[in-house]
């Protein structure tokens, strides 16, 4: 891919000041990443989803930032063009912003990745200057916001309510005015993910949220089908790979109880 122009932070405004929606989607090893970003795909989040689609967990609140650096890494290799963006995991910000900074500091310099991704409003605006202080880019997150479940008690539509439609606006304006450059809104109203994304200057990336966000981000192992057991209205499915892959493996096994492989062909 010589001569790709590689997606940055300011393609993402340019984007939105053209009306071109953001393809986004989850990546969390080198093959999986190569394949996304050769496809086309904007930016690929590293995201703390791993904790699920990944390690089997029942939230994002085991993963360690350990983890995540890891799994940037093998990322970040196999990228020639998107961009890349890294969950910082449920305890790696939450403390002071030294501490948000430190953990985006090691983000940025083991693993090579582009920007980091904060879930939060208001009460994380200190950690976000601390760290765009540094030159750090960082993306927000608003709406569900996963590590906070516990908190939640469901993953029921947030802002339905006035009062938290509310809030959810001002910390939207929190977050632009702290200098992020863009904003993941996650299964809120259509109508109010439509509302702030007319208002803001930077880009929203909805999950979730309606079509009217300036971009889009799913789950790769959603929306490829490896995950057939969570169906939200969210997600589309692209393909089946789970019965794809089954059938495949169904084949080989078959083949190798029958001694049909390897064949004389296959062999030395």
């Amino acid at each position: 891919m010589e001569g790709v122009r590689r997606v940055t932070t300011q393609t993402f405004r340019q984007m939105k000041a053209a009306g071109s929606p953001i393809a986004v989607l989850t990546a969390y090893d080198y093959t999986m990443a190569r394949i996304l970003d050769g496809a086309g795909v904007d930016a690929l989040l590293v995201g703390d989803s791993a904790s699920n689609v990944v390690a089997g967990h029942e939230t994002t609140l085991p993963i360690t930032l350990e983890h995540m650096i890891y799994h940037a890494q093998c990322v970040v290799r196999a990228v020639k063009r998107a961009l890349v963006i890294v969950d910082l995991p449920f305890g790696a910000y939450q403390g002071n912003s030294k501490e948000a900074l430190i953990s985006s500091i090691r983000v940025m310099k083991e693993a090579g990745a582009h920007a980091v991704k904060i879930e939060g409003g208001v009460a994380v605006v200190s950690a976000i200057e601390r760290i765009l202080e540094a030159g750090i880019p960082v993306m927000g997150h608003l709406g569900l916001t996963p590590q906070s479940i516990y908190r939640f008690g469901t993953y029921k539509v947030r802002a339905q309510d006035p009062v938290e439609a509310d809030q959810l606006q001002k910390d939207a304006f929190a977050l632009e005015k702290a200098g992020c450059f863009a904003i993941v809104l996650e299964k809120i109203p259509a109508k109010l993910a439509e509302k702030i994304s007319a208002s803001l200057r930077i880009p929203t990336i909805g999950i979730g949220a309606g079509n009217a966000c300036d971009g889009q981000v799913l789950v790769t192992h959603d929306a490829l089908g490896l995950n057939n057991d969570f169906h939200p209205r969210f997600v589309r499915h692209y393909v089946n790979l789970t019965e794809s892959i089954s059938e495949a493996v169904r084949g080989y096994v078959a083949d190798v109880r029958s001694r049909s492989f390897p064949s004389s062909e296959e062999s030395y």
